[in-house]
């Protein structure tokens, strides 16, 4: 039986269409199973720790910027908002597709342009339902006030993104021309979350336009890992409305990599958790002690065994000191963890020590997560049967990235939603677009993925 603050949740335990719920392990091994055997790993997080690493909830096309890179597309605004009651079945169908726990970006388009109530019955519906809930916005309108809200229904992660390709401007209206610039726009936005006890993410596409500041923002994100838990790097893909195309050969993940940890003046591992393809996702943790990088995962091999210990703990970003409570208790009711765990530990420590001293003992922790999605014309087939990241549909999950290339295929899609007891067909297209879409639709193909070797990418494509 799982709960939520003390209340059991109802469609876990008694789902009123009979529709079967899986446990986190029994979703774990359907992952497990649809892996590539080589992907079948002992580092592979997905199918062993998760079902999948999160799921995009789009309840909005809308978006109230005009970025130079991307991922809506020309109908993303002639697109009305989804039926509320569908919004809910798509988080029901998530539980069913991965069970409890499982991570689900609230997104979009900008969510808080849906209207206030909605977006908190949105998260509050999916908390019930036993998910993890993110907010994913450029927070123009994720007030203080609003975030709030949400955190009171259950709100676990904001992710803001801010960065150059979003032509933003400051109060005199004038264009930020770099991202050391928009480092204002971004510690207003810590300082509104500050305290709020929602885990904080910085979204950041990396482009030919902001590249060659990337150590600058390694640097700010290290600096604020008081706040903030993670910084995300996304890299530039080709895929929908916008006027940035291809990618330069320099922004690609090992090379990010290698620019983070000479910034940092430490190494980072990347290489000990994959999740789901390899040359999709790639992930380094670190503790900041003193504005000092340590890496968390110095010994792999002692990580991923402290992994399979844990296999059914939850931690909570939100609560760093609950957090390390609950690992805690655990330890100490495994003895045998204290004999794997206890000399990892104080090695940390010993590393650290004069850290330590200088800080206070005040430790972060903070995150460097590298996305590589992929450009609409070379969708890799591999890549998407093994993706980690999934975007509900009204006819279930799909890789973001195969939904990123067909966007006005899948969101202009007709499909009844059940109201009232009463079973309706919605038609997404705004009624004045109708005419147009129709003529249009029959020259619309939908992009089928590839495999490289037959098709090879244009050369301003560089897809590592």
């Amino acid at each position: 039986m799982t709960t939520q603050h003390g209340k059991v949740l109802p469609i876990l335990q008694t789902p009123e269409n009979g529709r079967y719920i899986p446990t986190s392990k029994e979703a774990q091994t359907r992952t497990w199973e649809r892996l590539y055997p080589q992907f079948r790993t002992p580092s592979q997080s997905l199918g062993q720790r998760k079902a999948i690493g999160c799921v995009a909830l789009e309840i909005t096309q809308r978006c109230n910027l005009d970025c130079t890179l991307c991922y809506l597309s020309e109908m993303s605004e002639s697109t009305l908002d989804i039926p509320l009651a569908e919004v809910k079945r798509r988080i029901d169908e998530i539980v069913y597709e991965y069970g409890p726990n499982t991570p689900v970006q609230v997104t979009g388009g900008d969510p808080t342009l849906r209207q206030e109530d909605e977006l908190i019955e949105i998260v509050r519906y999916a908390t019930e339902r036993g998910l993890h809930p993110a907010l994913l916005t450029n927070g123009i309108k994720a007030t203080r006030e609003l975030l709030q809200k949400l955190a009171a229904v259950g709100l676990r992660d904001v992710a803001f993104h801010v960065d150059m390709t979003q032509n933003l401007r400051d109060e005199k209206k004038r264009l930020y021309v770099s991202e050391e610039e928009l480092n204002v726009i971004r510690k207003k936005y810590i300082e509104r979350v500050r305290g709020l006890g929602i885990a904080v993410i910085f979204n950041t596409t990396l482009c030919s336009t902001n590249f060659h500041e990337l150590p600058m923002l390694v640097r700010f994100f290290r600096d604020h890992a008081d706040v903030v838990g993670m910084c995300s790097f996304q890299l530039h893909a080709d895929t929908g409305r916008g006027v940035l195309r291809g990618r330069p050969d320099a922004i690609e993940p090992r090379n990010i990599i290698r620019l983070i940890n000479e910034t940092l003046g430490r190494t980072i591992n990347f290489d000990v958790v994959d999740i789901g393809h390899p040359h999709c996702n790639r992930i380094g943790y670190s503790f900041i002690c003193n504005r000092q990088a340590y890496d968390l995962w110095w010994d792999p091999e002692v990580i991923n065994k402290l992994y399979n210990e844990f296999a059914g703990i939850t931690l909570d970003r939100r609560n760093p000191k609950q957090a390390v409570k609950t690992i805690l208790r655990h330890a100490l009711t495994h003895p045998r963890l204290l004999l794997k765990g206890l000399p990892f530990i104080l090695v940390h420590l010993w590393r650290m020590k004069w850290d330590l001293l200088r800080s206070g003992f005040k430790v972060h922790k903070l995150s460097f997560f590298i996305h590589n999605f992929m450009h609409a014309e070379c969708l890799d087939p591999e890549r998407l049967d093994n993706c980690a990241f999934m975007v509900m549909t009204p006819e279930g999950p799909v890789s973001m990235c195969l939904h990123n290339a067909n966007r006005d295929l899948y969101i202009t899609k007709e499909f009844k939603v059940n109201a009232g007891g009463e079973e309706k067909v919605f038609n997404p297209v705004r009624q004045h677009k109708r005419e147009y879409w129709a003529k249009k639709l029959p020259t619309v193909q939908f992009i089928q993925p590839v495999r490289q070797e037959e098709k090879k990418a244009p050369a301003e494509m560089i897809v590592p």
